[in-house]
């Protein structure tokens, strides 16, 4: 994988701001499959070209194909960008298994995966309500959360962004800014304050880190 700063990384993905976020299809395995490419390289425009090689070879849809490889790019190089701005903080130390899809850093003691989140609009209710209803939320977060690879029921971290003018997903790019609260987080964190969650067959701990702009 191309080793890029975290300043490089904001950058390539702001590339991707000038166009409409939307999702032309579910998320399906088979068009995992034809934009497994996004993981190659951090480049806005490279992933372009291959967008329009993969389009001919395939006789896929321009704009369907655009969508789920454009979105699939700019969430996954912001994950990898918010995993190191956790794994470069004192205290915190990287997954022995990069490839452990469970575990992505250890805090003080306790293994995470972490997932950055827009608020989400099915929740159906207003960020002040969730604020003061966390474990609520965390509820609702992991029974909705993606059926693909990401569906599990361990210990998670939530960065929630929020854009008071509705365009949450542009936070994702905010690396920087990101990076601050973060790091506020971590130096101030209390394992005591995790929310515990509590299912028939499993437990885990969780929490939410607040990204509000």
């Amino acid at each position: 994988m191309v080793n890029l700063s975290l300043y490089d990384i904001e950058q390539e993905l702001k590339k991707r701001h000038p166009y409409a976020y939307e999702w032309g299809r579910k998320q399906n395995d088979i068009w995992d499959g034809y934009t497994n490419f996004i993981y190659k390289t951090p480049f806005w425009d490279e992933v372009v070209e291959v967008m329009k090689i993969t389009i001919e070879a395939y006789n896929l849809d321009k704009k369907e194909l655009f969508q789920y490889a454009a979105n699939r790019w700019y969430n996954f190089w912001s994950a990898v960008a918010v995993e190191k701005i956790f794994t470069q903080i004192e205290g915190v130390t990287p997954a022995v298994n990069n490839k452990d899809r469970l575990v992505d850093f250890n805090l003080n003691g306790i293994n995470f995966d972490h997932k950055t989140s827009v608020f989400p609009k099915g929740f159906k209710q207003t960020i002040y309500y969730a604020q003061n209803h966390k474990e609520e939320l965390l509820y609702w977060l992991y029974k909705n959360q993606s059926q693909q690879q990401r569906k599990h029921l361990e210990n998670r971290l939530f960065l929630m962004v929020y854009a008071e003018n509705g365009e949450h997903w542009k936070l994702k790019a905010e690396i920087t800014w990101l990076q601050s609260i973060i790091q506020k987080y971590v130096s101030t964190f209390d394992a005591s304050l995790l929310t515990p969650l509590q299912w028939k067959e499993k437990s885990a701990l969780s929490d939410i880190i607040w990204a509000v702009k």
